[in-house]
Formats: C-alpha cells, sequence, structure tokens
C-alpha cells in the first residue's frame, strides 16, 4: 500500500481523471440550469400562449388614422390581466410594430419598436417551440411572449403584444437560478470528489495492477536478476511494452554471454601468444648465452648448429607475429579481396614446388590431382595462394614421414573445388567443429603434433568469408583429414555476366 501513495504516476492519472469528472459535473450544472430556463420559457408559452388572443376579443382595441387609442377601457382590462398574473407586460402595437400604448410596472420602456418577425413566427407556428421576441423594457434580452393581431372593417390594425414573464420575474429567476447553481454546483462537487477518490482509487488500482508487477519485473532484471522477463499474461494490457523489454532483455543477455565468450577467448589468445612467443624467445635465448659462455670451447660444426636453431627460432616468431597482425587485420575488415580471373592450377603447381623441399625432408610425397583445362576462378591470388599455403602448413605438420599429401581440383559450371587431403592421424569428430576457431588445436598425440600458432586454419575460413564461401574438413581418427573450400568460376564471376 506504501507503493500505491507514494506512486507519482498513480496519483498523475488519479488527479487527472479527478479533473476529467469535475469539467463533467460543471457542464451538467450549466445544462442543467440552462434546460431548466428552457422548461420555464416554453411552460409560460404553452400556458399563457393564448392571452393575448383574449384579451383582443375583450377589448376589441382600435387604433385611429392618428396613432391615437381609447385607452380607458382597453387599460382597464389591461391592469386586470396584470392583477390576475403581475409577471405580464401588455402592449399594444400597431401593423408595423411601434408601440402605441401599454402597461407595465414603473413605466420604464427602452424601445418604441418591436420586431414582427418573432411575431409572423409566433401566429403562424405550428410545432411547440419556443418563440422568444423583443423585451421592450430589455433590449438585449429575448423573452417569450403571448401575441394576437386585431381588425378593423376587414383590414389589420395592429397587434396585441405581452411578455410572458416581466422584469420582476427575472430577477427573482435570476437569483433562484444562483442559489440553485451554487447549491447544485456544490453537492455535484462534493459527490464528484468522492466519486472520483473511491472508483480512482478502485480502478486506477485495477489497472495499474499489471503495470506494477512489469515495473517490480524490470527492477529485478536492474538488481542483477537476468532472467527476469515479464510473463505474456501479466503484460496483456501493454503488449508493446512487454514484447520490448523482454527482447531487449534477451539481446542484453545474449551480449553479456558474447563478452565472456569473448573475454574467455582473449584470455586463452593471450595465453597461447605468451606461450609460443616464449618457446621460441627462450630457445634463442638459452643458445645464444650457451654461444657466449663457451665461446673458446665450441668447433665450428656446433657453433653452426647453434645459429641455425636461433634462426630457425626467430623464423617461427616472425611467423606467429605476422599470423596475429593477418588475423587482426581479418577479424577487424581492414583486408578488402582484389578479385579478378587466374588459374588455381598454376597456383597449385607453385604451392607444390614451394613445399617439395620440406616434404622430401619428411620423406612426404605431394600429389596433384587436376585436369589441365580446368576454367579460371574469380577470386583475390594472394589471398588464395595464403588459404593453400596454410592447408598445406597443416597437413606437412601432421602427416608422419612416409605419407602422401594430395592437392586435388574439380571443377563444374559454377564453381572449382580444392581438396588438400593428408595421410596423417585425422582429427577426432568432436574437435572438428572447433577447429577453424582461432587458438584451437587439435589434440593430437605429443609425438604426432608439432608447434604452432594455431591460427592458420581460422585465417583460411576468414578469407573464404571475404569470398562469400565456407572451409569443410572431413576426417576419421588415423584415416588422415582432407579440408575443401570452392570457388566461383570466371564464367559465374559478376565481372563476367
Amino acid at each position: 500500500m506504501k507503493n500505491l501513495f507514494t506512486n507519482r504516476l498513480y496519483w498523475k492519472i488519479s488527479l487527472t481523471f479527478l479533473g476529467v469528472l469535475v469539467l463533467l459535473g460543471i457542464a451538467y450544472v450549466a445544462v442543467t440550469i440552462y434546460t431548466e430556463q428552457k422548461y420555464f420559457q416554453e411552460a409560460n408559452q404553452r400556458l399563457y400562449g393564448s392571452i393575448a388572443e383574449h384579451l383582443v376579443k375583450e377589448t376589441e382595441p382600435k387604433i385611429e388614422a392618428d396613432g391615437s387609442v381609447d385607452t380607458a377601457m382597453l387599460h382597464e382590462i389591461m391592469h386586470s390581466m396584470m392583477v390576475i398574473n403581475p409577471n405580464v407586460e401588455v402592449y399594444l402595437l400597431d401593423t408595423l410594430g411601434g408601440i402605441v400604448t401599454y402597461v407595465v410596472p414603473q413605466e420604464n420602456v427602452k424601445l418604441d419598436k418591436v420586431d414582427l418577425a418573432p411575431i409572423q413566427r409566433f401566429l403562424n407556428k405550428k410545432e411547440d417551440e419556443v418563440i422568444v421576441g423583443d423585451n421592450p423594457r430589455i433590449p438585449d434580452e429575448k423573452m417569450v411572449f403571448s401575441a394576437a393581431p386585431f381588425h378593423h372593417d376587414g383590414k389589420l390594425n395592429g397587434y396585441a403584444y405581452i411578455i410572458l414573464a416581466s422584469v420582476k420575474q427575472a430577477q427573482v429567476t435570476s437569483s433562484i437560478y444562483k442559489s440553485r447553481l451554487f447549491q447544485l454546483g456544490g453537492n455535484l462537487f462534493f459527490l464528484t470528489l468522492l466519486g472520483a477518490v473511491v472508483i480512482g482509487l478502485l480502478a486506477l488500482r485495477y489497472f495499474t495492477r499489471r503495470l506494477t508487477s512489469t515495473i517490480q519485473t524490470v527492477r529485478r532484471f536492474r538488481d542483477g536478476d537476468m532472467q527476469a522477463r515479464i510473463p505474456a499474461a501479466t503484460g496483456k494490457d501493454l503488449p508493446v511494452l512487454t514484447e520490448t523489454f523482454n527482447e531487449m532483455a534477451d539481446r542484453i543477455v545474449a551480449n553479456i554471454e558474447e563478452l565472456k565468450s569473448v573475454e574467455n577467448l582473449r584470455r586463452e589468445l593471450i595465453a597461447n601468444v605468451s606461450h609460443d612467443l616464449r618457446t621460441p624467445l627462450a630457445i634463442m635465448q638459452g643458445y645464444i648465452e650457451t654461444m657466449q659462455i663457451k665461446a673458446d670451447e665450441l668447433n665450428p660444426e656446433e657453433r653452426n648448429k647453434y645459429l641455425n636453431i636461433v634462426l630457425s627460432s626467430s623464423h617461427k616468431l616472425s611467423r606467429l607475429v605476422h599470423q596475429l597482425f593477418e588475423y587482426s587485420k581479418l577479424e577487424a575488415k581492414q583486408i578488402t579481396p582484389e578479385k579478378e580471373p587466374f588459374f588455381i592450377t598454376e597456383l597449385a603447381n607453385d604451392l607444390r614446388n614451394k613445399f617439395q623441399i620440406l616434404a622430401d625432408q619428411k620423406s612426404v610425397q605431394i600429389n596433384l590431382d587436376m585436369r589441365p583445362d580446368l576454367p579460371m576462378v574469380f577470386a583475390d591470388v594472394g589471398l588464395v595462394e595464403r588459404v593453400m599455403q596454410n592447408l598445406m602448413d597443416n597437413a606437412l605438420k601432421f602427416t608422419p614421414e612416409g605419407g602422401v599429401i594430395t592437392i586435388a581440383i574439380t571443377a563444374n559450371r559454377q564453381e572449382v573445388e580444392v581438396r588438400v587431403t593428408d595421410t596423417g592421424p585425422g582429427i577426432p569428430e568432436d574437435e572438428q567443429a572447433f577447429i577453424f576457431e582461432r587458438y584451437r588445436k587439435s589434440a593430437q598425440p605429443a609425438k604426432e603434433k608439432s608447434t604452432g600458432t594455431g591460427l592458420g586454419l581460422a585465417i583460411a575460413r576468414k578469407i573464404m568469408d571475404l569470398h562469400n564461401s565456407t572451409i569443410r574438413v572431413i576426417s576419421k581418427p588415423n584415416q588422415g583429414a582432407t579440408f575443401l573450400f570452392a570457388l566461383p568460376t570466371m564464367a559465374t564471376s559478376p565481372v563476367s555476366s
């Protein structure tokens, strides 16, 4: 309940609701008073609408040519009518609406002429409508009236015009209206306020309880509960908010998991890089120190052996640094392939010749399996060479002495497929999905695996991604491994089309 009375949104909605009800109450009072006025006007005109006609029948008024009128009997009858109904004001009009004579309290008449249009409407009306006309005592106010024509020698001689609500009645009525206005307005305001508070609290409590649940869920998520979600049933009144929050929460959790994964990979990368950097550096440092300590004891053959080991370690260190820079550029998308048509068969021949010396040192045979009439491919020749070189490095590393490495190239109308197969120990099936990740190495037996950075296959996959292609592995334990990728032929490239 404490949250209910400290919820600013709740009270904003409540006050708005109260304001609307107050305005509706004021409007209701105004409409009620206006309706009451119309009711009294219509009642007066219906009850006393024929009074002018009776006056004409009783007095038979006559306006002479000079505008004079016999007022003795006329005034007597008019006064009699006012005695019976003191609220009326009696006027005698000529045919143009001019006031010839009248009987009114205080005799403060300000108009000398009355508009005949409302009188004609009154005489010709067929429906029960309220018609108001000029009030000679209050020019700016329209009043209900009774009217009747009178004739002389068969010609229209004038009109009897009777205001059915005198100024005094209007003043009394106005006073009553004001009193009723304040009384009714006060009662309605009190009832409206009471109803708004009770109904508003109950209604808003009902409608905002799901919003309160939503706020609690958001707070739980803010406080670290990453599994907090708004249930669909709770958020059905605010479906967009519910869906948006849940999607946001899922995305944040996914980003956090991705950041954790990246952080783990970063730590693994630093650990592996540190190890791979430390190994050649330690070898170089150890042999150089040995050469310094035993400078006078080493013969030329031993000195050359130590220098070759130091040189080999420096080459490994250089390759590692180069691979790190290369992978960083690929991952940051700083390398854009410069595609061009070329014969991949020529590239395969060049790579075989380049690796033949290293293969001969291990008594490993390198075979080429391809037709001489293969079509040209459309790719970046330098990057494709880097992929094939990494695959050859990997194959030569794990192929035992006397083994075979085969480069097989086949083609169809749309693409050329390249396969590099070795006769090494193979890759366990549960590791094949991870070997293309950076710094993931196959868990080969120690005697069968060589040192390496673990970035070669990751670089190859990144390069294939740049060519909108994929690189795959097919392997079974003790049956070697085959790495394959495909490139589009020149006939299907955007340049040719």
